[in-house]
């Protein structure tokens, strides 16, 4: 770099002598009297030439366009540099600045004071411009930046536009998954859309020919049948009630406005009282509860709605998702500060895809071509918001064709 910085100063220093300008002045002195001309006589000699100063012969623009080509020959930066031109005042013979470009005057004052020359930002060259002019001819200082300057401007560039292009496939990243996340919403709304016209017609079908069996004249005059035909219109009505406050229980989820009444709860008895409602589909798939209940303090502050719901939300989806001959084991146990309840079944099990999606809005796990099992994906969401509503933890292990596992964690504090 210096080498060449003082290549450029040699290349402008020959330019401007190739190209100096000369101005021709007749020298004339008085020689011998002349009679004839009122007793004198003129001498005209050789013509003297007189050069110019390269600040009077080029304007400080053309001066910067010849430095510019020549650093631009020597591979230099043509963006940060200074020069300056100094040379003798006419009659006084002191050195003053002629020209200057507008930072040269800040750099040659900081370069001036660096005695031992360290900086390494900035170094000046001083040439002679034209020793021919005299005693006291033209200097051509130049102020170009050191190999460090030159890589910290690189550096700022290249940071920038590796910045630039990091920006770019960042959006291009968020843009693509943006589109995913809508087909994703897309298609669970299509398919929650499906499942709930499905799970409300069921019951109201039935609710209709129910209503038209007892308006028939023989079911009529029978009060016997007339009682049956009510009992399912009212049981399919209840069931379309509890759909319904299942969507409304998601949508308060989805706003935190879910309401927990906290109270001292026997976490035993909630499980022993699940077990036996669930006994008519427990009988279904010739399923059997195994109960061991080892906790030494199984009571907690809990919602009492809230977590019976849990635990039959875990014991429900072991049933629907299971063959004949299903084995449910739960477990319960305390720590110095917790209580743990673990359900593990022998049923169809989950993916790894399945498990990390199972909490999610309206999944459902994909069981091949059987569409036997109902619902709306709203199940598992549910009980992951109130486990999280009681501080607690929730954990799943499964294994394709094995069974799963959910280990429940509540705190005891």
């Amino acid at each position: 770099m210096d080498q060449r910085a003082i290549e450029v100063v040699n290349e402008v220093r020959e330019y401007f002598i190739s190209h100096r300008g000369t101005t021709v002045a007749l020298r004339i002195s008085p020689s011998s009297p002349d009679p004839m001309n009122g007793g004198l006589s003129f001498d005209f000699g050789k013509p003297q030439v007189v050069r110019s100063f390269v600040s009077d012969r080029f304007t400080p623009a053309e001066i910067e366009k010849v430095i510019i080509n020549s650093l631009k020959n020597h591979r230099l930066d043509t963006n940060h540099f200074e020069f300056a031109i100094a040379g003798p005042v006419a009659g006084i013979g002191t050195a003053v600045w002629r020209m200057q470009t507008p930072g040269f005057q800040k750099l040659f004052n900081i370069l001036a004071h660096d005695s031992l020359q360290q900086n390494k930002e900035y170094k000046m060259k001083v040439i002679m411009l034209d020793e021919n002019l005299g005693p006291n001819p033209e200097q051509l200082f130049l102020i170009t930046p050191t190999q460090d300057e030159v890589v910290r401007q690189l550096t700022i560039m290249i940071i920038g536009g590796i910045s630039f292009t990091l920006i770019i496939i960042t959006a291009f990243a968020l843009t693509i998954r943006t589109m995913l996340n809508q087909k994703k919403l897309s298609e669970i709304k299509s398919d929650f859309i499906n499942n709930m016209t499905h799970e409300l017609k069921t019951p109201l079908a039935t609710i209709s020919l129910a209503i038209d069996a007892i308006g028939n004249e023989k079911v009529m005059d029978n009060k016997d049948k007339i009682r049956y035909f009510s009992g399912i219109i009212k049981e399919e009505n209840k069931r379309m009630n509890k759909q319904v406050e299942t969507i409304l229980q998601s949508a308060l989820l989805e706003k935190d406005e879910i309401g927990l009444k906290l109270q001292a709860m026997d976490v035993h008895y909630v499980i022993q009282h699940t077990v036996d409602n669930l006994q008519l589909q427990l009988a279904n798939k010739n399923g059997v509860v195994d109960l061991q209940l080892n906790a030494v303090n199984p009571v907690i502050m809990a919602d009492d709605v809230h977590f019976s719901n849990v635990v039959f939300n875990l014991l429900d989806n072991a049933i629907k998702y299971s063959k004949e001959n299903l084995e449910v084991t739960i477990n319960t146990y305390n720590t110095r500060k917790s209580l743990f309840i673990i359900i593990t079944d022998n049923g169809i099990g989950m993916s790894r895809d399945t498990i990390s999606r199972i909490f999610e809005k309206f999944y459902r796990a994909h069981t091949g071509n059987v569409h036997n099992v109902k619902g709306f994906g709203l199940g598992l969401s549910y009980v992951k918001a109130i486990v999280d509503a009681h501080h607690g933890k929730i954990k799943v292990e499964s294994v394709v064709g094995k069974g799963s596992k959910f280990t429940l964690e509540f705190p005891q504090e």
